[in-house]
């Protein structure tokens, strides 16, 4: 199966802060909220939800297209990529612009304080799914980008009949209400936290139940809890796969969406393809940096069944 991907590509700044951030913010002086937190370490990662995404699935087997927009200092990266056997053919270079860059602080529970600077991602919208339909697109993975290239790609997918992931995730505050019904409604699927559900929720006024009704599948992550995949009315409890080692969480929201998108092209069971995400997602959790992680596709199918035991669908990954 073909799938494109489209998102962020961008430089990720890793940085570590010893203590609690909950400790220094003041509940009553949230109005005027002025806090600054000095952190033990920063490191530069290749980052971004479309090659994250494209990374672990990679890893998997698959080769995905990724659809974006660059900065002049992307080249090393693209190599990178292109190492892995990652398509980059869709991904233009703007020039005199840098690659996006995200900013992140993590404390020590594992909370995120981030920053995302737009960068080369602001001229998304310069591509075009109608560019590259030629060979035929299965399905899409429309995530967070410039929120006028996610509007737009919504509308390029429904009339070129793709079906299409909606990930809008931390592009919920910027997307209106209308593109939001928009995105999720007649889509494959819709996959968020659950904070991102409530945020979701909020600005469309649906409930639960109506969420659930204007996709295929919904999909909702809660961290140490697992997740929740919502598909033909049925709801399906996803746990965990245990940690060897904790590392960084970045990414590993990225990883769990290529377990996914890997068990939907080969039209894996739900219970078996959530199981998928979560052993990609504990491969991040376990590294710092969202494509540091290393595994043969032997070496995973090896820890699914230590941590989830025998599934028929293994032989058949086996076999590819």
């Amino acid at each position: 199966m073909s799938v494109v991907l489209t998102g962020s590509i961008a430089y990720d700044y890793l940085m570590s802060f010893p203590g609690q951030f909950g400790d220094h913010i003041l509940p009553d002086k949230l109005h005027e909220l002025s806090v600054s937190f000095l952190v033990d370490s920063m490191k530069k990662q290749r980052g971004g939800i479309a090659p994250n995404i494209a990374y672990s699935l990679a890893l998997l087997g698959e080769r995905p297209k990724i659809m974006a927009t660059v900065g002049e200092d992307f080249e090393e990266y693209r190599r990178w990529l292109e190492l892995h056997y990652i398509d980059t053919s869709a991904i233009i270079v703007i020039p005199d612009e840098f690659t996006a860059s995200f900013f992140v602080s993590t404390d020590k529970n594992q909370n995120q304080i981030a920053s995302f600077y737009t960068g080369a991602m602001a001229h998304a919208h310069m591509v075009s799914f109608r560019d590259h339909v030629n060979g035929g697109i299965d399905f899409a993975v429309i995530s967070p980008n410039d929120p006028q290239a996610m509007v737009q790609y919504v509308a390029e997918c429904k009339d070129l009949g793709i079906p299409y992931i909606y990930d809008a995730s931390q592009q919920i505050v910027r997307v209106s209400d209308k593109d939001l019904i928009e995105g999720c409604t007649g889509s494959k699927m819709v996959i968020v936290n659950d904070y991102e559900l409530e945020m979701l929720k909020n600005k469309t006024g649906w409930t639960d139940a109506q969420v659930a009704a204007s996709t295929e599948t919904l999909i909702v992550t809660y961290g140490e809890r697992g997740s929740r995949i919502i598909h033909d009315e049925q709801t399906i409890e996803i746990p965990i796969a245990p940690l060897h080692h904790l590392g960084e969480p970045t990414g590993a929201g990225d990883a769990y969406r290529s377990g996914i998108i890997k068990g939907v092209m080969h039209h894996f069971s739900w219970e078996f393809t959530g199981r998928l995400g979560a052993l990609a997602a504990t491969y991040v959790l376990e590294e710092y940096g969202a494509q540091n992680h290393r595994y043969t596709l032997h070496e995973f199918i090896e820890r699914f069944r230590q941590d989830f035991g025998d599934w028929d669908e293994l032989k058949q990954l086996e076999n590819e």
